[in-house]
């Protein structure tokens, strides 16, 4: 009989739900620098992109960026030898603070916030191509046949297409519940969980990519808690 994260189980997460201004779901993006600090997400992006890019970017495309303080955290490895970028950071909310950008722009990238929905923008003819289009704990948020839709446009924008997910296992699940041990809210513990149910494992994500789109895929467990994927020569 299989196991019950044998298959992706899709929940609503809390913070989805939330107000922008709720001081949980405020909290609970607090709570998110520090899970992505546990799970070594920028670190593990920035070597990927490092590894998967031959030349130095002029554009990267975040989707699901958030806040930005995930895709900062990445800039702040990456500036010293990749000056000059400019990042798109795609969300469906404004959370993208003066003192973020300005954290940005300290680096020498160029952030520009971008509020959309984003299989809407996406479709868009005017957006142009990227260098990269990456994503961070954003994909295991939709089911099988949403993520198909997502990914088989990304080839005609990207010749990179980078994702850091959660990885579906019994440890990580079962390490949820210690996120109480960095002050994570209610909010925080409930949606780490889904998380989880909802995360990948084996080649979960190389099945959905459009079929022939690719000359290159890496899908592979990075550490206990991360699920990676990689797509080049998308372009």
């Amino acid at each position: 009989m299989p196991g019950p994260l044998s298959r992706r189980r899709i929940e609503p997460e809390l913070l989805d739900t939330m107000a922008v201004e709720d001081p949980r779901a405020m909290a609970s993006r607090r709570d998110l620098v520090r899970v992505n600090a546990v799970m070594f997400q920028s670190a593990i992006m920035a070597r990927l992109l490092g590894a998967n890019l031959e030349r130095k970017p002029l554009r990267i495309l975040e989707i699901g960026a958030g806040d930005g303080r995930f895709m900062l955290s990445v800039a702040r490895r990456l500036a010293p030898k990749w000056p000059d970028v400019e990042v798109i950071l795609l969300d469906q909310a404004d959370l993208l603070s003066p003192s973020i950008k300005a954290a940005f722009a300290s680096l020498g990238w160029r952030a520009q916030p971008v509020v959309a929905d984003v299989f809407e923008w996406i479709e868009r003819p005017d957006i142009g191509i990227f260098d990269a289009i990456s994503a961070n704990l954003f994909l295991h948020h939709f089911e099988d046949m949403e993520l198909e839709k997502l990914l088989s446009v990304m080839p005609r924008l990207t010749s990179c297409f980078l994702a850091t997910e959660p990885r579906r296992s019994g440890l990580a699940l079962w390490c949820t519940g210690w996120l109480r041990a960095i002050g994570a809210n209610a909010v925080t513990l409930h949606d780490a969980a889904a998380s989880v149910r909802a995360g990948f494992v084996s080649d979960d994500l190389s099945r959905l990519w459009p079929g022939g789109a690719a000359t290159t895929f890496q899908e592979r467990r990075i550490g206990p808690f991360t699920h990676a994927f990689v797509a080049r020569g998308t372009g």
